[in-house]
């Protein structure tokens, strides 16, 4: 995909974006990316192992995609070899229809990941910055699911097997990595998807007639 219609309309209608290597390092810029995409009304999903836990700009931070999220966009602010394993593992997991938009931030190119994608012929973006683009375009998220509620599961300091479960918003949350052992974090969009572990035994306690954010509220400690 280049600068064109298809492409301003397709960032435009998506309501979601994945940008894989947002860590809590506020001077990289991929954590920035995440407070300029939101504020034009993103829900963002960081990715990143070592900071998983942590906020950024009130947004979780992810270790990776679960099985059953569907990402719509990804970008990726990583080195290339480091992003080549990215899009191979999101070639492995993803149908063609269900395939994301993934956008190869300046640096994180690689040519066997882009020959791999178009082998697939899936859509993928080189030589611009996504927030750039945005900013360029003046695009804004045209049905923002914002502020997003979101939960945490981690282990109890008690070091009894027991789990806090806590529920916060994207609005107003500001966390630092947790000390104890991080067990789930998500919105409530993968609460009600993933086909993790944590997930699935959590929706199994809602009760008939009870909401998803009802039944996450009711269990927090």
């Amino acid at each position: 995909m280049k600068d064109s219609t298809l492409l301003r309309n397709y960032v435009s209608t998506c309501e979601s974006i994945h940008i894989i290597g947002a860590g809590l390092n506020s001077e990289k810029p991929a954590h920035t990316a995440v407070g300029e995409l939101s504020e034009r009304g993103w829900a963002i999903a960081p990715i990143h192992p070592r900071d998983c836990g942590a906020t950024i700009n009130g947004f979780p931070i992810r270790s990776e995609i679960e099985k059953g999220i569907i990402p719509e966009i990804v970008v990726l602010f990583l080195a290339p070899e480091r992003a080549r394993s990215v899009v191979r593992k999101l070639i492995m997991t993803f149908s063609e229809e269900d395939f994301p938009l993934v956008w190869f931030q300046n640096g994180a190119e690689d040519d066997d990941a882009t020959s791999a994608l178009e082998e697939m012929g899936a859509n993928y973006v080189v030589d611009d910055c996504i927030v750039r683009f945005c900013q360029r375009n003046d695009l804004h998220c045209l049905n923002s699911p914002l502020p997003q509620k979101w939960c945490l599961q981690v282990a109890s300091p008690e070091g009894n097997g027991c789990s806090i479960w806590s529920v916060h918003s994207t609005d107003s949350a500001i966390m630092p990595p947790p000390k104890e052992a991080l067990e789930w974090v998500g919105t409530l969009d993968e609460l009600e998807k993933s086909q993790t572990s944590i997930p699935k035994y959590i929706r199994s306690l809602k009760n008939n007639n009870e909401t998803l954010l009802s039944l996450a509220e009711r269990l927090q400690n």
